[in-house]
């Protein structure tokens, strides 16, 4: 149970703050606000590192596939393209494209074990519960 609350605190707070870096980029530029919050993610890591864990950074030269390591490279793509879709979308019809966009390549990466995940059997309920979204999304946009 407490896996739904964290998830649904995720996606309030990748909301929230889809909507402060598009802010911060009207101010600035997009690659200012980018780094700007890479930075300040860097640091409250660095801090709680500091204050709880201590474990060493030099496992992850050990880390096998490397292809892994790329996820700092994804978070700022992930912050790029979620300020570009909130200032052309607006915030709630890009997170609802979003979401989609996250289940849809979830239930891929699980039907087909990519990235060491179990692979997990095709299930019609799954892919039907993809369409509900793409439907509501559909619904949702309709004016």
């Amino acid at each position: 149970m407490i896996g739904f609350f964290i998830a649904l605190l995720s996606g309030a707070l990748m909301s929230i703050q889809g909507v402060f870096n598009t802010k911060v980029t009207e101010h600035t530029s997009i690659w200012v606000a980018n780094a700007f919050v890479q930075f300040t993610a860097f640091l409250v890591c660095m801090i709680a590192w500091v204050c709880t864990d201590r474990s060493s950074f030099k496992t992850l030269c050990t880390m096998e596939p490397k292809y892994f390591l790329t996820g700092g490279i994804m978070g700022a793509a992930i912050t790029l393209t979620v300020i570009k879709s909130m200032d052309a979308l607006g915030p709630a019809k890009a997170v609802m494209l979003i979401v989609i966009a996250q289940l849809i390549i979830a239930y891929i990466i699980e039907l087909f074990g990519w990235f060491g995940v179990e692979q997990q059997a095709f299930s019609i309920r799954k892919c039907i519960g993809a369409l509900v979204a793409i439907a509501g999304f559909v619904i949702f946009k309709w004016e």
